[in-house]
C-alpha cells in the first residue's frame, strides 16, 4: 500500500487528496457551534473572502509536510489492526500535535490577516484538530489504502 507521501507524488491523485482535504476542513468548520464555533466560522469566511481558494492552496503547500507526519501514524494504525477511525481517535492528541507542528512552523512566515487569525485561533487548535480525527482517518484510508 502506498504512503500518503507517495500518493501526493502523482499530480492527479494529489488533487483528489487536496479536494478531499478541503471538504474535511469545510465540514469541520460547518460543524462548529457555540462562541468558538462562531469565531472559527467568521475567521474562515473572512479568509475565504479575502483570498478565495486559500484553503485548497494552503493544503496543497502543507500536505507534503502533513503526509510526513501522518505516514508513520498510518503505518502504526495498519500494524495495529484497528479500524482507522478508532485508531485516529484514540491517538488524536499525538496526531494533532504532529500536524500543528507543521502549521506553527509555517505560520511563523505568515503576515497580515492570515497570521493574526491563526494567532487568535491557535490556542484552541488542538481541540479542533482532534475533533477532525474521524474525517481525517477516512481521508487517509481512502487515499493511502
Amino acid at each position: 500500500m502506498p504512503s500518503l507521501s507517495e500518493v501526493l507524488a502523482d499530480p492527479t491523485k494529489r488533487k483528489r487528496v487536496i479536494d478531499d482535504g478541503v471538504a474535511v476542513v469545510e465540514a469541520e468548520v460547518a460543524d462548529k457551534s457555540g462562541l468558538s464555533g462562531m469565531a472559527i466560522k467568521a475567521a474562515f469566511g473572512m479568509v475565504q473572502k479575502i483570498k478565495p481558494g486559500f484553503v485548497g492552496g494552503a493544503l496543497n503547500h502543507l500536505m507534503p509536510d502533513f503526509a510526513l507526519q501522518i505516514d508513520p501514524i498510518w503505518a502504526d494504525c495498519q500494524k495495529s489492526g484497528q479500524e482507522a477511525r478508532r485508531y485516529f481517535v484514540s491517538n488524536a492528541n499525538r496526531i494533532a500535535d504532529s500536524l500543528l507542528k507543521v502549521t506553527d512552523e509555517r505560520a511563523k512566515n505568515a503576515v497580515g490577516p492570515v497570521r493574526s487569525t491563526y494567532d487568535k485561533l491557535r490556542p484552541e487548535a488542538s481541540k479542533h484538530v482532534q475533533a477532525a480525527m474521524p474525517r481525517l482517518a477516512d481521508l487517509v484510508k481512502k487515499h493511502a489504502s
